[in-house]
């Protein structure tokens, strides 16, 4: 590239670019996660459609390695790429709810927290994550499971529509209507089809929720995570609770007699009425050892979205490993408590995230995401402000993750994998939909332009 091309690109754009030598430059490309560092030659920050599509046909003329972010949230650094194009869509961050047809048309840029502070104004919600940093795209073309998974399905079991920029720069909407080919496989099969610029997604009726953690003792573990997995069948949709073994941070304003000392977490949302979330809980929280301490109450959805904000600022060094989960044997819970004492630091963790429920009543061909049978989708996280605990925090994570993989799926949520798994990992994480979403591939990307992902090869 010559720096006449990269001027006439950034006249012909509304939004701005960006490219090495400007003052924002070292701002604007920081990652989400501080362990990967890389330094694309433009950032093309997109005002609206037009942009996109300006952004996508310059990258694939000029033979340029393109990624795409929207929300920057991205564990493995999948939004960047080395010495080639970044089209940045946050400032395509509008959310239009229409309040009668409980439905919300939400652009790419849009963070979680963008969409729960438009949707929470008219009593409505949709089912996403548990953190409001998180970039509504990534999550959404990923699969999104969060607290109202279990009633309501996944993020991408909400989406009516997208709009599309592909790789030839043709605009399309997709829906069960309209392109319906490709609609199933950006339900689940990543940034790999072309770049969303807006979703439309089917609202529901949330407004007050009983919510909050309940934190006990590590050393009693094992009980909890016995009773949970018998408590989790028969728990009413409503309840969404996962499951987490971590350490109580020793600052404001967890008590100070707790600080540093490992727990058992269960972090519930109830979408209902505090009388009748109590009601829920019961069966569960009668059965088990009291707890060190228990903070839930009513409060707005939103506000339990954004409850681990604070934990997690942007920066942190972060390595994950996830894994689909069916059971959870007793042995297995013997692996997970087994390396759950050796975390090498006290923002380190592993979740347990329920998809079952409504996510069971939607078959493994009806979306990209294949895994429909699964109790939890779990996540390890080895997560620390210093750099110089990277790698300790790295080894901890593979480590967990090997310990207790052969208790669980082959396959694991997208959004919970690095960018050095191999493709065998990939294909067990999409099963027998794998061979149609490469067919797909070649049809709509055919040259691998957005492979910057957990990428699916074009069938040959």
């Amino acid at each position: 590239m010559n720096d006449e091309d990269i001027t006439k690109f950034a006249a012909s754009l509304r939004g701005e670019v960006i490219r090495t030598g400007d003052a924002s430059y070292d701002e604007v490309r920081k990652l989400y996660n501080g362990m990967i560092d890389k330094r694309p030659l433009i950032i093309a920050r997109c005002a609206d459609v037009a942009d996109v599509i300006t952004a996508v046909n310059f990258g694939r003329d000029n033979k340029l390695l393109v990624a795409v972010r929207g929300g920057g949230h991205n564990g493995p650094g999948l939004g960047s790429c080395d010495d080639g194009l970044v089209i940045d869509l946050s400032a395509m961050n509008g959310v239009r709810v229409d309040p009668d047809a409980c439905t919300a048309r939400v652009g790419a840029g849009c963070t979680q927290g963008d969409v729960d502070h438009a949707t929470h104004a008219f009593g409505l919600a949709v089912p996403a994550g548990i953190i409001s940093t998180t970039g509504i795209a990534g999550l959404t073309l990923s699969g999104g499971h969060g607290y109202l998974t279990r009633k309501y399905g996944l993020t991408i079991d909400n989406l009516i529509e997208a709009d599309v920029v592909l790789a030839d720069g043709s605009f399309v909407t997709a829906s069960k209507e309209r392109d319906p080919n490709l609609f199933w496989a950006l339900r689940g099969g990543g940034g790999n089809f072309g770049v969303v610029t807006s979703f439309v997604f089917q609202l529901h009726r949330v407004n007050m929720v009983f919510a909050g953690p309940i934190a006990f003792d590590q050393q009693n573990a094992r009980t909890i995570m016995q009773r949970y997995r018998e408590f989790l069948p028969d728990a009413p949709e409503e309840l969404g609770i996962f499951l987490g073994l971590k350490t109580i941070l020793s600052s404001a304003p967890f008590p100070e007699e707790f600080w540093g000392k490992r727990m058992c977490l269960l972090m519930c949302c109830y979408s209902g009425p505090e009388e009748k979330g109590r009601e829920a809980l019961a069966p569960l929280i009668d059965a088990l050892p009291a707890p060190w301490f228990n903070w839930m109450g009513t409060m707005p959805y939103p506000a339990v979205q954004s409850m681990f904000d604070g934990l997690y600022p942007k920066g942190m060094q972060w390595y994950w490993r996830g894994d689909f989960v069916k059971t959870l044997s007793d042995a297995a819970i013997d692996a997970h408590l087994k390396q759950a004492a050796k975390t090498p630091s006290e923002l380190s963790l592993m979740h347990l995230y329920p998809i079952d429920g409504a996510v069971h009543r939607i078959g493994k061909d009806e979306t990209a995401w294949n895994c429909r049978d699964a109790t939890w989708s779990m996540v390890i996280a080895g997560i620390d402000p210093d750099p110089q605990k990277a790698g300790p925090v790295t080894r901890w994570t593979k480590a967990y993750w090997e310990a207790v993989h052969p208790f669980d799926l082959g396959g694991a949520y997208l959004n919970f994998m690095m960018d050095d798994e191999g493709d065998a990992r990939l294909k067990a994480a999409y099963g027998d939909n794998y061979e149609r979403l490469a067919t797909l591939k070649k049809t709509y990307d055919p040259n691998n332009l957005f492979r910057v992902n957990q990428n699916i090869r074009p069938a040959a």
